[in-house]
Formats: C-alpha cells, structure tokens, sequence
C-alpha cells in the first residue's frame, strides 16, 4: 500500500508491504471553521475566562504580542489582523506594539521567514524583533518557580502594558501540549531559565509527555512563569491535517489553553490494538522537520505505538542540517550517548539543548531507529546514534527482516502531531 508521509514541504510517498500493515494512525476529522478571520474577531470578543480583548486594550499605553518561530505553522496570517486591528482601534498606537518572536533556544528568523511567517503587511508595517536566549542583557529576574526555576524573561514584555501571545495548540512531548504559556517559557526566556526548566528532574519526571498536563512539572512550571511575566491574553489555534484552522481559543492563558488542549486531545489521540514491531513516522513536514533535533521529537512520539526493541524508521527532510551547534558537536563528538546525559545531572555541566539528548537516548534505549533525510550525510547520520538509510523502504526490509515476515508495522504519517495510544493501556 502506497502511504504519503509529511516530509518536507511536498511530501514522501512510501510502499509497505499488505500483509505487515498494521495500522495507519491518523488525525481524526475535525470540521475547519468556515471562515477563519471571521473565528479570530469572534474569538477576541468573546474570549473564555476574561474580558474582550478590546476591553483590556483600552487605556492601555503598549501592548507585546509574542507568536511562535518558524519551525511551528501558525496561521498568523490569518490571527494578526484583527488582533492588532482591535489594539489600534482601541487606541495603542501602532509605534507602540512590538511583536516578539518566541525563539526559545532557537536561532533568530530570518527576513524572508518573518515574511512568511506573518505576511509583507505585517512585516512592513509593525516592529518584528527576534528574542535572544543568549543575551542576559534583554532579560529581567523574576524570581524562582516553586521548584527553583530561575525567572529571566524578555524585558520587551515585561515593559509592555498589555501582554499577548498567539500559538498554536498541538502536542509536545515533555510539555503535554504546545501553545499558551509555553510561549513565554521557554519562548522568551533565558537560557539559565530553560537550562534549569527543561533540565534532567523535569524532562526525566513520568509526567512529562506527550498528552500530559495534570501533574506535568514542564506544564506546570511553565504556566507559573506565565504568571508571573503578566501574560494576560493568548490567542491560540487548532489546525486540522490540512492545516486549515479548527477552532480559535482566545482568552485567560489557562483556561482558554486547557478549552483548545480538550479539542486537540480528542483529534490527536489514535488507537492501535497492541504495539507495532515497526513504525514508520516522520517529522511532520516543513516546518517542523527542518534538522534532526526537531526530528527526535517524531521519535519519541513513536514510541508508545511500538514494542520494547522495535524499530522506528523515521523520515525527516533536515534541511538545515543536525541543528544549533551546541547540540551538534554534542551528537558528534561523543560516541557514549548514555555517558553524555549521565554528565547533565551533575549541576555544574550544562550544554545547550542537552535536553534534546535526553529525549534522543529515549527512543534508541527502547528501539532501533532507521532514518532517512536528503540534509545530512550518512556519514554524520550514523553518528548521531541512528542508522542511515537510501529509502523508507529500505529500512522496511531491513527491519521485517529482523522482526520477521509477518512484523506489524504501523504508520505514522504526520508523526508527532499524532498521539498513538494501545487499546486498553493506561497512556
């Protein structure tokens, strides 16, 4: 059977085998709102848990809108008109409004993504400014989380009057879901906040996963700093396969982001009847499956679908490569992956996105993962602790050679968009 995995901007069609197919886990339907403008200016007035926006924005002075980097599809193209439409009408003045963008670790976008990201309009028009983990000078103290994690975020926001922020509402693999309060932290925080939040006590607790909230330290620590930074309004979204918008949550940074969490969870969530010998997944496309650190994440999204000692063959384009150089000379320049996270709980170590390690010895300590991308050499593939392939069908025969002519595989075709979850487990 012929399937089609998100990869890239167009695309990988791939032929598994009839006999081996299991299941192919996907999006469940979600109806697109007809007319997705119209959704956000509804949205805005009738926000969940607190005033219209238009009622907050008044009397205000300055307004921050933070909205996500690149690498997530956010429809800000249709979100930011009426939004910063009804801050001007309500008399903050457009030399007053900042939009920042949610780097977290990331690099800056650059020029032509802001274009992409949020249209010429947009990008003509306002201040777009990039956040810079790496620059203590443009972040404030805040304090300490219950859990003692140090609060360093953007002064940008911090010295705004009215505090916005626009995501998008999917699933996160140590967080529970993404949007909201993840916006702020680790969006626009520093990186001695994210070193310490995204650190080896929070990503290693059982909480921290993919679909979970209630007792998620990630989750919880996270909304704290939202708090306390004086995020006020979010604006986040659903999108469906297609990427149309399903559903605008606008209102109280909780109560809003807990409304959209319930409609992703009943759309994301996919049903297998016992876990796979293989999976075969991706990275779900551009944006996401930019570099190989985005692609652990459709690894570990793969994994409660899979047996202890499966394989997962993981497609992802990698178009910019392995990632930041932090997390690049990390892969490559040690060969002992259980070693390299062993160093991160001693406090006095710390490597920039060390935390995507953690994640990475996730998926090789329960299966053997297979990947093939056009955007990194076999040769520093193989080093990255996975095992290089030409073809997706390649892996396939590899991996039912090992599992055995009648392997079940399962597909994953938009990978970690989707949350796969055995009949009868307590996932």
């Amino acid at each position: 059977m012929q399937v089609k995995l998100d990869y890239g901007r167009d695309g990988l069609d791939v032929q598994i085998p009839d006999r081996n197919l299991e299941a192919i886990l996907t999006l469940n339907h979600a109806r697109p709102v007809a007319d997705g403008g119209m959704a956000v200016r509804d949205a805005l007035q009738r926000p969940v848990g607190c005033p219209p926006l238009a009622a907050l924005a008044r009397g205000r002075e300055s307004a921050c809108v933070v909205i996500s980097d690149i690498t997530r599809p956010v429809p800000n193209r249709v979100i930011l008109p009426p939004l910063l439409g009804t801050l001007e009408m309500c008399g903050i003045p457009r030399e007053k409004i900042t939009i920042l963008v949610a780097t977290g670790t990331h690099r800056a976008c650059t020029a032509a993504e802001l274009e992409e990201m949020v249209g010429p309009n947009i990008v003509a028009g306002y201040r777009i400014e990039n956040h810079d983990a790496r620059d203590p000078e443009t972040h404030r103290y805040l304090g300490e989380t219950p859990r003692g994690v140090p609060m360093w975020v953007d002064t940008r926001f911090l010295d705004a009057d009215l505090k916005i922020s626009v995501a998008l509402i999917e699933p996160h693999f140590m967080a529970g879901f993404s949007g909201g309060r993840k916006s702020i932290c680790p969006g626009i925080c520093s990186m001695e906040t994210v070193k310490v939040w995204h650190g080896p006590r929070f990503i290693g607790h059982e909480r921290s996963d993919s679909g979970s909230v209630d007792g998620n330290p990630v989750h919880e620590d996270a909304l704290y700093v939202a708090g306390k930074a004086g995020l006020e309004f979010i604006c986040d979204v659903t999108i469906d396969a297609a990427r149309s918008i399903t559903g605008v949550y606008a209102g109280s940074p909780e109560a809003a982001w807990l409304k959209g969490v319930g409609a992703v969870r009943s759309v994301a969530q996919a049903e297998l009847e016992q876990p796979a010998d293989i999976v075969v997944t991706s990275t779900a496309g551009y944006p996401l499956d930019q570099t190989f650190y985005q692609a652990v994440k459709g690894m570990v999204g793969a994994l409660p679908a899979l047996k202890e000692g499966g394989t997962i063959i993981i497609a992802s384009e990698c178009a910019e490569g392995i990632g930041g150089d932090e997390f690049t000379r990390t892969l490559l320049e040690n060969d002992d992956l259980e070693a390299v996270v062993e160093k991160t709980y001693d406090p006095a170590f710390f490597v920039p996105d060390q935390w995507q390690v953690h994640e990475l010895l996730k998926a090789v300590r329960k299966a053997e993962i297979l990947m093939f991308t056009e955007g990194i050499s076999a040769d520093q593939l193989s080093r990255c602790f996975v095992t290089p392939i030409s073809t997706v069908e390649e892996g396939i025969r590899q991996a039912i050679e090992k599992h055995g002519f009648r392997s079940r595989i399962a597909v994953i075709p938009k990978g970690p968009y989707v949350m796969p979850v055995v009949k009868g487990s307590d996932q």
